[in-house]
This record gives C-alpha cells, sequence and structure tokens, in this order.
C-alpha cells in the first residue's frame, strides 16, 4: 500500500512564504511524476506545479516565478516552495505521485491535503 503524507501548510500574510512538502511511503518500486494540485473552495482543483522523474518541471502560470517545485528521491519526497504568497492562493494543497509498485503496475495516488491561508 502506497500513501503520500503533506506538511507545511498553513496561515501566512500575504508576501509571505511556506514550503510544503509530501513524503511517498509503502511498496514502491519507483515513483515517476510528481505534482502539486490545489483546490479553492468553490473551485475545481488545478494543477500547480509538476516534476519528472528526470526533473522537468512545469508551472501554472499564476505560479511561474513565485513557486519552485524540487524532488528529493532518495527521500521519496517532493517539494513546494512558495514565495510572495497571494490571498488567491489560499487553497487546500494536494501532492499526486505516479508510482510503480512493481514493474508491471503504476497508478497515481494522492495525498490527503494541507491548508494554505494567505491573509492579513
Amino acid at each position: 500500500q502506497v500513501q503520500l503524507v503533506e506538511s507545511g501548510g498553513g496561515l501566512v500574510q500575504p508576501g509571505g512564504s511556506l514550503r510544503l512538502s509530501c513524503v511517498a511511503s509503502g511498496s514502491i518500486f519507483s515513483i515517476n511524476a510528481m505534482a502539486w494540485y490545489r483546490q479553492a473552495p468553490g473551485k475545481e482543483r488545478e494543477l500547480v506545479a509538476s516534476i519528472t522523474s528526470d526533473i522537468n518541471t512545469n508551472y501554472a502560470d499564476s505560479v511561474m516565478g513565485r513557486f519552485t517545485i524540487s524532488r528529493d528521491n532518495a527521500k521519496k519526497t517532493v517539494y513546494l516552495q512558495m514565495n510572495s504568497l497571494k490571498p488567491e492562493d489560499t487553497a487546500v494543497y494536494y501532492c499526486s505521485a505516479d508510482i510503480s509498485t512493481s514493474i508491471l503496475r503504476r497508478s497515481n495516488y494522492w495525498g490527503q491535503g494541507t491548508q494554505v491561508t494567505v491573509s492579513s
């Protein structure tokens, strides 16, 4: 069984920073792409940033230049460094990972989410 556990969310003032972490555990053969999504109240879940196993990254236009995604394969962890936060960044942030549990089995997994609130 595979689990993704996020941490690092919280309340921050506009212009502040937060660093989210997501650790994968369980019966993992390999981790392929990893990503962060977010969902604000009343809105659909959206992709924030993604990173492939060979460290190619992709960002939503709304966070380009402010957020940085990275990963530590040895620790099975993906990070999201969020700078210059804005009230519109307020959302529940979810970690997602494309994980192979064997050579033949590959699925997408989700974490439980962590709340990020940007407010003065």
